[in-house]
């Protein structure tokens, strides 16, 4: 079994095989699921298998990057909001790194333009892996950090 560690409520993690060296997160034990921001998502049919297209936007909010990601669809389900809300929305596998640690998640793919954080950790990604003290606030650092989501 891994190491369980103790984060806080919000983090800074990478996100290497998109490229993303440091994207702000929030730790959500209430979200059942993990959702990322993406931008310009572009649906297609390769060899039987289904390829996202999308940006991640990166950076500070006054000077934004959008970085072009590609990865291979694993599915496709419902999924409700905190209001109620439910939508279909596209899962993707990919790995995260936060405080030392790397493994692979699943992540929904949805518009959190309107959200304070481009990236929600749920519970299914916290699970046997990391406790969320809500005291705690960017407890880790990130070496060779390039934007700051």
């Amino acid at each position: 079994m891994t190491e369980v560690i103790t984060l806080g409520w919000r983090e800074r993690l990478a996100l290497p095989s998109f490229g993303i060296s440091s994207l702000k997160a929030k730790l959500d034990t209430g979200a059942r699921s993990s959702s990322l921001h993406v931008e310009s998502l572009r649906v297609s049919e390769e060899g039987g298998d289904t390829w996202l297209d999308f940006d991640i936007r990166t950076g500070r909010r006054s000077h934004p990057v959008l970085v072009p990601c590609r990865a291979m669809a694993t599915g496709r389900r419902r999924v409700s909001d905190s209001g109620g809300h439910a939508n279909m929305r596209w899962f993707v596998r990919t790995e995260i790194e936060i405080a030392g640690s790397r493994f692979e998640i699943d992540l929904n793919l949805n518009d959190r333009r309107h959200m304070l954080f481009p990236l929600l950790l749920g519970r299914m990604t916290l699970l046997d892996r990391i406790r969320v003290d809500p005291a705690l606030s960017y407890t880790t650092s990130l070496r060779g950090v390039v934007g700051t989501g």
